[in-house]
């Protein structure tokens, strides 16, 4: 039986553009680990500090307005400036972040640092996604963006697994200075292998045409875009759209997941490493299966609207079930409603970010990616809100499970609307696509 052409043809072209990715998968990890220690070791740190839960839930909120402000800042950014200076950079303003929580001693000041660890973590997803478009074809991208954004999941099976080890052993701080030297281990490796692929050594000439196969050539050096030019286009407001509704669910599971199931199902922290071990690694695998579909689903079609849209809807599918929560009320459908809920986002996520590098030029894609994240986090704050509110009134989840479990349902009706189809956004004059008009 002969070798599959298309796989002996990509083979031959290089592999260097997975190291980046593998790097970047690396970034996210620790990213996401930095930030789910807040989550596993409130107990302790609410013995230590003295908070309540009312300044639980504005240290949670400081942290998504620098997060936010963040993302504007980096999605702008991103567009400017190198990958290799603006991904180092922010990984030692995290990494410093991150360590700085250990000699925090107050309520204000955990806070502080909260917020700086928000603004430079936000710096992660738009130039991860500047990178893919730099380093990857459209057809690769989607699967690229789901196996470097798993890392948020495996951030999130890792944390539980060893922070609360470290944290008995050592001290909450020990667990917070522990993060950021790996951060810094992540920085050196970043300064020393990486390079643009056009001077990339390990890049082949086959492997860079290869990633600029259906871009028409290498990027050109074409003037950037501000905010006012891509929120022009119809194609921003749904991805805009898509954050602002779905990303608000992600981050009630990241903070408010060990409360409820300390609340609901009376585990303790020291037993709480499993049940959300389960969480994220089948949450790990919608990553990449999201990824792969409709990577899967585009090579046989030539449809990006049909292949990443069908897939968008199968994962919002997927996540009803955790609005039967209120009904069956065991630990084990607990555990496999979120999980498979918590795997349908991460689907959802690597997805909806393709979107943006499918329409949009590699010179817009930080600033619009800056610019739906920035709505993401509004869409956070006001959700939290909305959570402290409830839980207080009425000590229930139930209805905050039935508002995620419909989230992705009507954002993707909302989006499809807005966007009927992806066709190239060129970032000019064009009456038919400009919102307000057509």
């Amino acid at each position: 039986m002969s070798a599959n052409p298309s796989l002996v043809a990509r083979a031959a072209t290089g592999r260097y553009r997975w190291t980046i990715c593998a790097m970047m998968f690396f970034a996210t990890t620790i990213n996401y680990m930095d930030r789910q220690m807040l989550g596993l070791l409130a107990p302790l740190l609410q013995k230590d500090i003295g908070w309540t839960q009312v300044q639980y839930a504005e240290t949670v909120m400081v942290f998504t307005v620098a997060y936010a402000l963040g993302l504007a800042v980096f999605g702008r950014i991103a567009d400017k400036v190198a990958e290799k200076g603006v991904y180092g950079t922010a990984m030692a303003m995290w990494s410093v972040a991150a360590m700085l929580h250990a000699l925090a001693s107050t309520v204000p000041g955990f806070a502080a640092v909260r917020g700086l660890l928000g603004f430079s973590e936000a710096s992660n997803f738009p130039v991860a996604i500047r990178t893919t478009a730099v380093w990857f074809p459209k057809k690769e991208r989607a699967l690229a963006t789901g196996i470097w954004n798993m890392g948020a999941t495996i951030g999130g099976i890792i944390a539980p697994a060893f922070v609360p080890i470290v944290a008995v052993t050592w001290g909450w701080r020990a667990a917070f200075i522990l993060g950021g030297i790996t951060g810094f281990i992540w920085l050196v490796v970043w300064m020393i292998i990486y390079r643009p692929p056009t001077v990339n050594p390990g890049v082949s000439k086959e492997e860079l045409a290869y990633i600029n196969s259906d871009t028409g050539g290498a990027a050109s050096a074409e003037a950037k875009v501000g905010w006012l030019s891509v929120l022009r286009y119809r194609e921003t407001w749904a991805f805009m759209v898509g954050k602002f509704m779905t990303d608000p669910i992600w981050w009630f599971y990241l903070f408010w997941l060990p409360k409820w199931l300390n609340e609901s199902n009376h585990i303790d922290i020291q037993d709480m490493g499993m049940p959300l071990m389960v969480i994220y690694v089948m949450s790990c695998i919608g990553s990449v299966l999201g990824g792969w579909v409709s990577s899967k689903l585009l090579a046989r079609t030539q449809r990006p609207n049909f292949a990443r849209k069908l897939t968008m809807l199968v994962c919002a599918i997927c996540v009803m079930p955790i609005a039967l929560l209120s009904q069956v009320q065991t630990l084990t459908f607990a555990v496999l409603a979120v999980g498979l809920a918590a795997a349908a986002h991460q689907g959802w996520s690597a997805n909806l970010v393709t979107l943006v590098s499918d329409v949009f030029p590699k010179r817009a894609v930080g600033t619009v990616i800056g610019i739906g994240g920035v709505m993401g986090m509004l869409g956070s704050f006001l959700f939290s809100g909305v959570i402290g509110e409830t839980l207080q009134r009425t000590g229930q989840y139930w209805a905050l499970f039935a508002v995620g479990a419909l989230a992705y349902i009507v954002a993707l009706a909302i989006m499809h609307v807005l966007m009927p189809r992806m066709t190239p956004v060129q970032l000019r004059e064009d009456s038919s696509r400009v919102i307000g008009l057509g």
